[in-house]
């Protein structure tokens, strides 16, 4: 494990590291300075938290209330795999008295267990089931960070952004789903000064293992008959057909989801308009292209005359649409890993992308949901969208209140000063969002 990720080196004194690290926060709080000896990796999590305007002596915020928790976790995918985490975990949290939590994809806690004083500690500043410990809602802490960088990582004591978490340590590591990478959470233990140290770290991630590895064992049988595709939050798509994992090159994601997108086929012609952007593009471009694609997938997926699939392709961005026209607002909000190829310029791309966008933004904002809202705010492709921040200041509680309007604030004198578009909708910000999400990493 990389000493960045780690919260003490080998031999570090970690009475004197606390102070060292109390004095560095008053001095980034007062003044916007890091200084040593804040890792890069909490010194740029400060520096995030401080841009989402987090308030350093606040408390995380719960959104779910009991019966809504309960509904959420029962469906989410860790679920399946708890009782491997809590066989792992139990004995280390109970008896060295610390807490295991298995937060989501946007740190939202599904699960906070052990030692039941530890518990009734963590209680007092909502460490707890159902609320949001995402670093743009709660400040650096090892499980919104480990989100946030989707790294393993260790918070020691001050390193934490906000005081009341700074009595803490904690060390978080990610869970992907194993078929499509995608991230869908992570493993956080919690406790005290204790596991400021490598093993903690270690052990965490390998629980994080374990858990994927049983995720993959759960997994259904994949079917022969049909093909899924993810195209949505990173600019190269994944293909699972007959058993195999595809990753595809930028030119071929593009081909793939407006084929999928159009199961009747497109004509050459049509299809080249699609495409490219410039109307010079030369037809034995893209059947050079074509060509490529079906040495790659192989000549019984993929026909022409017109270019077609000849099996069903069930597209994540079909999911998003079909769920939103049954009226599944928060289940089409929970597939939607991004927008579309966000980097793609294909204009049939680009305009899936912004109708599959606009669509589930608009349902979010009309849901009025405080919950949906604030995923959609702090995810990277909302950060800008500022309908949204001025819907979620309109009915988040009161302790999310300020920030969200004073997010809209911020976001009002950007557009004054010329960022370009209206109402984050426009082409500017648009682009902004999408260049912040095709930067994320993707696995």
């Amino acid at each position: 494990m990389s000493e960045a990720w780690v919260a003490l080196e080998a031999g570090a004194d970690p009475v004197r590291r606390c102070g060292e690290l109390l004095r560095a926060h008053e001095a980034f709080t007062a003044s916007g300075r890091v200084e040593r000896p804040v890792r890069p990796v909490v010194a740029a999590s400060w520096r995030r938290s401080a841009r989402a305007l987090v308030c350093p002596d606040g408390t995380a915020q719960v959104e779910l209330d009991e019966d809504d928790i309960g509904r959420y976790r029962d469906e989410h995918p860790l679920a399946r795999v708890m009782p491997v985490i809590r066989e792992l975990t139990a004995p280390y949290a109970m008896d060295g008295r610390h807490l295991l939590a298995v937060c989501d994809a946007r740190a939202r806690l599904l699960w906070v267990e052990g030692h039941p004083e530890t518990l009734r500690r963590a209680g007092r500043m909502n460490f707890v089931a159902g609320a949001r410990w995402s670093e743009s809602a709660a400040g650096t802490n090892a499980p919104g960070t480990a989100v946030a960088v989707d790294r393993p990582v260790q918070v020691f004591a001050a390193e934490h952004f906000r005081r009341p978490v700074q009595a803490w340590t904690c060390a978080a590591a990610p869970v992907h789903d194993p078929g499509t990478g995608r991230l869908i959470g992570a493993v956080d233990i919690t406790g005290g000064d204790p596991l400021a140290h490598p093993h903690s770290l270690a052990f965490v991630q390998a629980v994080a293992r374990a858990a994927e590895s049983q995720l993959a064992l759960l997994a259904p049988r994949p079917d022969v008959g049909g093909v899924r595709l993810h195209a949505l939050g990173g600019d190269e798509a994944l293909l699972l057909c007959e058993g195999r994992k595809v990753r595809l090159s930028r030119r071929h994601s593009e081909i793939v989801v407006l084929l999928a997108h159009r199961p009747d086929g497109l004509g050459g012609d049509e299809l080249l308009s699609e495409l490219y952007e410039d109307e010079a593009a030369h037809p034995v471009t893209l059947r050079a292209e074509l060509s490529r694609l079906r040495a790659l997938l192989g000549p019984e997926l993929l026909r022409s005359r017109p270019y077609r699939f000849t099996v069903p392709v069930d597209a994540d961005f079909a999911t998003v649409t079909r769920r939103l026209a049954s009226g599944a607002v928060a289940a089409a909000a929970g597939a939607y890993a991004g927008p579309l190829l966000p980097a793609s310029r294909a204009p049939g791309v680009v305009r899936l992308r912004r109708r599959v966008e606009e669509q589930l933004r608009a349902a979010v904002i009309a849901r009025g949901d405080p919950g949906l809202l604030g995923d959609w705010a702090h995810s990277p492709w909302g950060e800008d969208d500022l309908p949204v921040w001025r819907a979620l200041a309109a009915v988040a509680g009161a302790g999310q209140r300020a920030p969200a309007l004073a997010r809209v604030r911020e976001l009002d004198a950007e557009l004054s000063a010329g960022w370009g578009g209206s109402e984050g909708s426009g082409a500017a910000v648009r682009v902004r969002r999408a260049a912040t999400v095709s930067q994320r990493p993707r696995h």
